[in-house]
């Protein structure tokens, strides 16, 4: 061995006499002198393959020379001193000898706030020595603590990205070669490692995210609350890369970091974000990486755990399907920290950044699926936290929040989510969202076991059918999350709905009178058809004949209270239109309704509303009201009580409404065939005072429909009607041949003839010429209309005339003829009384 030492003696003075001359020109004011010399250098030592032992002599001699053209102006100069001082550190074996003064060298040119070397390729070089020098020469860098981290401290924010990454990994190299005096300051590193953490280039990134692996897991672990609000925004970056580069730092520490305990809360969410992330891979190494924390905590806290390792182990009855149960280390960490990471997730879930908002609500799910029964406690901010991300704008969230809520329905029991839930629904605390608590009670009770849900059906129903709550508002999203809840339970609990179909159907009936959406009316009658299914009926018919007897009574417990705003009002028109036949079975329970809600004094909308729905079913009287012959039992009631007291005249335009709509219901029961001529002609002397009153109504509605009515009493039972009765009638029917309405006129003028043939032995045209003759006269003044039409309506009525009267009629005629602008009409006329019989005309 001292042979070959002096051996390696003698051949490195042998090489140092032979770059004597190259040293001295390293001195000289010419560059390309010095940089010829450095290349000589170069030649005679690193690339001549000299042994080992030669170069580490020779380094010695050369180092401080070497180190000198560092500071060299020529670029080229500095650039292959680095070269060779990098060969050198390569292949001397003991490259530690050169740290104290290679060290303060690279401080003075990296280290200082102001970077000396101005190329940023000589500073990549520089620091890439740096790194060399890490690697061989370990545990002897401590003493050089302070430099390392100078130097660290500016390379890390270096404006060169290959600089950057270079130092990441010095950083990364130089914590496991001296970890027990790297932790006294990695802290300065945090600083300029965040600085940089976003930096544009995705491997920028992901070396920084490992160094700052490496800094906080051999570091003091107190300044992990300065990097995990970073780390936590790099687990939305658009690279995979730096997402995995996340995981795979987070994983570490939760397994290595050595005061990791204090940390979980922190570093729970970070990881398990990941599980649900877009890449399989990711994916994957997360999942791996909190399964091998959970066996390790197992193995940690096995004594903790060996006494409710039996329990812990049983799944929980109604597990998810199709979803793999987290190890009870892993179930344990997160229960462990949820009250810690509750408030979290109710922070970040209102985030403005919409990635961070969904990031937060699909971890939701995940520590729910962790925490199972244990969320009980934490219900009620985990409840608000929902409520609030309910409003997102963000579908995502607001899906993987209620896919989350669902997970507290087959968690959480009934009895105690239901008390909390309930009340929510009852009385919600925003006013501008009150359906979020529907819509989470949605989503919790498709979670909850069909068993379990069972002995609470009554009380959810009875809590859904609440006017406070089905009748309280009428936004579109507030009713379908009321449709929704229903559907759930309907589907959830199938047949045992029987039991509170009545409060189902409520609510049913309820959405659709308060909705104008087509969409969700006809969601509210599939609902309704499968309430049907459930209970084995064959139609929604059978479902109203099962409940209208209820239906009704709860409609009659506030008619006092009735008014235009009322929804009782709406939720009479949608029972007795959909109900069909059925509503005719149960008249004497109907007819008290609508005696009270029609009363003249009761709200003129409301009434105009129920007038409109009551004319639709008289139309058609023996498929509704009068299927059963109920009806026509009560109608005499009807009209006495309800009609004729709202045909009264009264000032206002309101009042003429009310009169019209009125008017619309008696016309449609008497053409609907729901009243009999009989009990027509006991309330006639009431009834046709009133119609003709309302033949000189201002509405042309009104006026049509009161003609149309006078014109089916007289058709129904004109025949029965005294002399007196019938020519009070002509007159006010005459006065509507002059309206401004031309079908006004029209019906008027077939009313007439209904009136003329309506005359029976009982009308002595003799006695009642002065009535007849004037008739005559009025009509034809008509006779010559300018309005053809009208002219062959009064022809044909004249015609009935002639068979009343035919000579009064034929004097008339003849006294007129000469006058008319067409007397052709007139000689038609004559003609026709021509050819009656010889007794008619005698008459």
């Amino acid at each position: 061995m001292a042979a070959m030492a002096a051996g390696d003696e003698h051949a490195a003075s042998e090489v140092l006499r032979g770059l004597a001359r190259h040293l001295n020109c390293l001195n000289e004011d010419n560059k390309s002198t010095r940089k010829r010399a450095l290349e000589l250098i170069k030649r005679e030592t690193v690339d001549k393959g000299l042994s080992s032992g030669v170069l580490q002599e020779v380094f010695s001699a050369l180092l401080k020379p070497l180190l000198k053209c560092l500071s060299d102006p020529m670029e080229r100069c500095r650039e292959t001193a680095i070269s060779v001082i990098t060969e050198f550190i390569r292949c001397v074996p003991k490259p530690e000898e050169s740290l104290p003064y290679l060290m303060p060298c690279l401080a003075q040119r990296l280290g200082e706030k102001e970077i000396l070397e101005p190329a940023e390729e000589l500073r990549l070089s520089a620091v890439e020595m740096l790194t060399l020098s890490v690697e061989v020469c370990g545990k002897h860098l401590a003493l050089y603590l302070n430099e390392m981290m100078n130097i660290l401290q500016r390379t890390i924010c270096d404006p060169f990205p290959d600089v950057k990454r270079e130092s990441c990994k010095c950083t990364v190299n130089f914590a496991k070669c001296v970890p027990e005096h790297f932790h006294m300051q990695a802290e300065s590193l945090v600083k300029p490692l965040m600085q940089t953490i976003s930096h544009q280039h995705s491997r920028v990134r992901v070396s920084v995210i490992e160094a700052t692996g490496a800094v906080i897991q051999h570091g003091t672990g107190k300044n992990i609350d300065d990097v995990v609000s970073h780390l936590a925004q790099r687990l939305f970056d658009d690279s995979p890369q730096v997402r995995k580069a996340v995981t795979a730092v987070v994983g570490d520490w939760l397994l290595h970091m050595r005061d990791r305990y204090s940390y979980f809360h922190k570093l729970i969410p970070l990881l398990l974000s990941s599980i649900t992330d877009d890449i399989p891979e990711i994916r994957f190494l997360a999942a791996d990486l909190w399964k091998q924390a959970g066996v390790q905590w197992e193995k940690e806290n096995e004594e903790d755990i060996k006494d409710k390792m039996d329990f812990l182990l049983t799944p929980p009855p109604f597990y998810p399907p199709g979803v793999e149960r987290p190890g009870l280390g892993c179930r344990e960490l997160v229960v462990r920290n949820m009250g810690r990471l509750v408030p979290a997730i109710t922070h970040d879930v209102t985030d403005w950044l919409v990635p961070t908002r969904v990031r937060t609500s699909q971890l939701l799910s995940v520590l729910l699926l962790h925490s199972e029964d244990h969320c009980t406690q934490h219900l009620q901010p985990l409840l608000a936290t929902l409520y609030q991300a309910c409003t997102d704008t963000e579908k995502e969230v607001v899906s993987n929040c209620l896919a989350a809520a669902k997970l507290l329905g087959t968690f959480v029991p009934p009895v105690v989510f239901l008390k909390l839930l309930l009340d929510h629904v009852t009385t919600p605390s925003s006013s501008s969202h009150p359906w979020n608590p529907l819509m989470v009670l949605a989503a919790v009770l498709g979670g909850c076991p069909r068993p379990l849900l069972k002995p609470h059906l009554e009380q959810i129903a009875n809590t859904l059918a609440q006017p406070d709550v089905c009748q309280e508002y009428e936004q579109v999203m507030y009713l379908e999350q009321l449709l929704a809840c229903v559907d759930v339970l309907l589907h959830q609990c199938d047949s045992d709905c029987g039991s509170v179909s009545l409060q189902v159907l409520q609510v049913l009936i309820t959405v659709q009178s308060l909705s104008t959406e087509p969409h969700l009316i006809e969601k509210a009658l599939e609902s309704a058809q499968f309430l049907c299914k459930v209970q084995g009926l064959d139609s929604r018919m059978e479902l109203y004949r099962q409940h209208m007897g209820q239906l009704l009574d709860w409609l009659a417990a506030s008619v006092n209270t009735w008014s235009s705003y009322s929804p009782q009002r709406l939720q009479l028109n949608i029972i007795v239109i959909q109900s069909g036949p059925v509503i005719g079975e149960f008249v004497s329970q109907l007819m008290p309704l609508l005696r009270c809600s029609l009363q003249s004094d009761k709200d003129p909308e409301m009434r105009m509303s129920i007038f409109t729905m009551l004319a639709k079913l008289l139309l058609d009287a023996t498929n509704t009201l009068d299927s059963q012959g109920h009806f026509r039992e009560e109608s005499e009631k009807f009209l006495r009580d309800v009609l004729l007291p709202n045909l009264v005249w009264r000032a206002g335009r309101t009042a003429a409404a009310v009169r019209t709509s009125a008017l619309s219901c008696l016309l449609a029961l008497l053409h609907g065939g729901a009243i009999t001529p009989g009990q027509l002609l006991c309330l006639e002397e009431k009834l046709i005072p009133l119609v003709l009153s309302a033949l000189d109504e201002d509405s042309q509605m009104g006026r049509l429909l009161a003609c149309r009515s006078l014109s089916t009493t007289v058709r129904l039972i004109g025949t029965s009607l005294h002399p007196e009765a019938l020519n009070k009638i002509y007159p006010e029917l005459l006065k509507r041949l002059d309206d401004s309405s031309d079908e006004v006129r029209s019906v008027a003028l077939h009313a007439l003839g209904l009136w003329l043939t309506s005359l029976t032995k009982d009308y002595n045209p003799e006695f009642c010429t002065p009535h007849l003759q004037f008739l005559f006269q009025q009509l034809l003044v008509h006779l010559d209309d300018p309005d053809s039409s009208v002219q062959e309506q009064v022809l044909d009525v004249l015609r009935k005339g002639s068979l009343v009267h035919p000579t009064l009629l034929r004097r008339e005629v003849e006294a007129v003829r000469d006058k008319q602008r067409s007397p052709l009409y007139c000689d038609q006329l004559l003609q026709h009384i021509s050819s009656l019989p010889t007794e008619t005309t005698a008459e």
